[in-house]
């Protein structure tokens, strides 16, 4: 696996780590994140999105991360769209 490191949200002291990473061998964003509430998950689960059923499929999972932790997001989508197009 190529997990590349962007980045960690600065602001939550040493106890929490909202991360995000790129796989560049999958193309992929990876995200670690703070668990949603059993509310938000509910509001998920429950939302209806065209072409899909409804509910978070066996293998996948909600994760907050912070607002301001965009601007990672957007490295991270910067790098695999590099990565990607070599």
């Amino acid at each position: 696996m190529s997990l590349r490191f962007i980045g960690i949200d600065p602001n939550t002291g040493d106890k929490e780590s909202p991360t995000v990473w790129v796989d560049e061998e999958h193309s992929e964003l990876v995200f670690q994140g703070w668990v949603p509430s059993p509310a938000l998950e509910a509001e998920c689960t429950a939302t209806e999105v065209p072409g899909h059923a409804k509910g978070i499929p066996e293998g996948e999972a909600v994760v907050r991360i912070p607002a301001r932790m965009v601007e990672m997001v957007r490295e991270a989508c910067d790098a695999i769209e590099q990565a990607h197009v070599r």
